[in-house]
């Protein structure tokens, strides 16, 4: 698509980089003072703001590390919670020295990264589905990624031409392909898909179907007052309306029991449900066989 916008001409808006690796303002350096022609008194103001957004990248960082390190995608490799984390606050104590974008966990990009590792596999029989073994645990993909995000800054003469509906629809289809498995995306087709055509979900087994759209209702209502928030002018309590959503889970605990809560909400994979909830069934099985069978001997004896 880029090519063919350069050899066709088409007049669509491309990507705005700078003509030199500089700062962009001519009036700055590389380092900025924190405090600047502030007063001193701002440094304790900015406290309040700082801890709002202290909470908003905890819970973002923490968020994004928890969706990549899930059980379902079978992860040999311990995890670094802290460490993670530990970098984040010293990129983010050079970032706002030099006056940079600050560097939070970027979710959509970490979900396609793993989605792009998977490892299935090879049908045999025709028909088969393609098993998922895990994923291929390396680093360099990673350190490619990076190296080339930092290249990219002498390759300037070059991105100018990439138009900007080409990065939105790149953009666009990270974020959808991102969507396959999350539950809530799921549970949200099922308003407008018929009983008879709904697929084989373990909660749709043991929660009533009312129940599932109701606790579904909920978490669309609070993304949609996080978004309304978002872009609005009271944005700066974002954070504080995310922590809040810790007691609207609590809160749930008087509108579903916990068996029904362990199904809608639990970090357990759906495979690994269906495994336990099949062996379940097999035990009880077994036990009402050998009930009937005793209850047929003692019926022989007497």
């Amino acid at each position: 698509m880029v090519l063919l916008d350069f050899v066709v001409g088409i007049p669509s808006p491309k990507l705005h980089v700078p003509h030199a690796f500089k700062p962009t303002r001519d009036d700055r350096g590389w380092f900025i003072n924190p405090i600047g022609p502030n007063p001193w008194w701002t440094v304790l103001a900015a406290l309040v703001p700082a801890l709002l957004c202290t909470i908003l990248i905890f819970m973002d960082q923490q968020i994004s590390a928890v969706i990549v390190n899930r059980k379902e995608h079978k992860l040999k490799k311990g995890c670094g919670y802290h460490l993670d984390l530990f970098m984040v606050a010293v990129m983010l104590g050079v970032c706002s020295v030099m006056g940079l974008p600050w560097f939070v966990a970027a979710t959509v990009l970490s979900i396609t990264h793993v989605n792009s590792l998977k490892v299935e596999s090879d049908c045999s029989a025709p028909g088969e589905q393609p098993k998922f073994l895990g994923i291929r645990e390396q680093r360099v993909t990673g350190l490619l990624i990076f190296a080339l995000m930092g290249c990219s800054v002498f390759f300037t003469s070059v991105l100018k031409f990439i138009p900007m509906p080409v990065l939105y629809g790149v953009f666009l289809y990270m974020g959808v392909s991102s969507l396959r498995g999350i539950q809530f995306f799921d549970r949200l087709k099922l308003f407008w898909m018929p009983a008879k055509h709904q697929p084989d979900f373990i909660y749709l087994r043991h929660v009533p179907l009312r129940k599932v759209h109701f606790f579904t209702a909920i978490q669309l209502i609070c993304l949609v007052l996080l978004w309304t928030i978002k872009v609005s002018r009271a944005a700066i309590i974002f954070p504080l309306m995310v922590l809040a959503l810790v007691f609207v889970r609590k809160a749930m605990d008087l509108c579903f029991s916990k068996r029904e809560l362990s199904f809608l909400d639990d970090l357990m994979p759906e495979r690994k449900k269906k495994l336990d909830d099949g062996r379940n069934e097999a035990g009880e099985e077994e036990e009402v066989r050998l009930a009937g069978s005793s209850g047929l001997d003692i019926s022989r004896g007497l």
